[in-house]
């Protein structure tokens, strides 16, 4: 075997993301949508579905009415997807609502709260990932994976989430690519 080299000390300041596995609820994506914007962050969702994320925004949208919510995915357009993810960066927007495979490679250092709709069809891998587009200042970050009625939930989506709220230590990606 190779030697290998760990990385398990965190930036100066850093605090590890607290996660909560929560089940739908347009209450739950009020109040963390409005406490991050009360704080003067911005707000990175995923729903993983083209075709009803417009449906999923104006859900957002109507919960949280004072938002400036966008949408981004990859059936837009270049042009259209640079203007989305421009006014992001340059906090014209408060909320990004986006596919996971449109996530975005940057990072905004006002983006401190996460919501993933549907946590359970995606891998460790992806959720872990995606946990990591937050909290990327000295500001406390929040992920929110959220889940349908406990009863709809497969065995190995269970064991997924269960293992990402136990590695929510900073540099626990080793351990998590191995129980992966």
């Amino acid at each position: 075997l190779r030697d290998l080299s760990l990385i398990t000390t965190p930036p100066a300041d850093r605090k590890a993301v607290h996660t909560e596995i929560r089940t739908f609820d347009e209450g739950l994506i009020r109040d963390a949508v409005t406490r991050e914007l009360d704080r003067g962050g911005q707000v990175f969702m995923v729903h993983n579905r083209v075709q009803t994320i417009d449906a999923f925004a104006r859900m957002v949208r109507q919960q949280v009415p004072h938002a400036r919510v966008v949408v981004a995915h990859g059936q837009m357009s270049e042009k259209e997807l640079e203007k989305v993810m421009v006014a992001f960066l340059q906090g014209e927007a408060d909320v990004l609502v986006t596919t996971a495979n449109n996530q975005p490679r940057l990072f905004f250092s006002k983006n401190n709260t996460l919501l993933i709709n549907r946590a359970d069809r995606f891998g460790l891998g992806q959720l872990y990932q995606l946990r990591g587009r937050v909290g990327r200042s000295s500001v406390q970050a929040f992920a929110y994976l959220l889940i349908p009625p406990e009863g709809g939930l497969g065995e190995k989506a269970k064991k997924r989430l269960s293992a990402l709220r136990q590695l929510t230590e900073l540099g626990s990606g080793f351990k998590l690519a191995t129980y992966d």
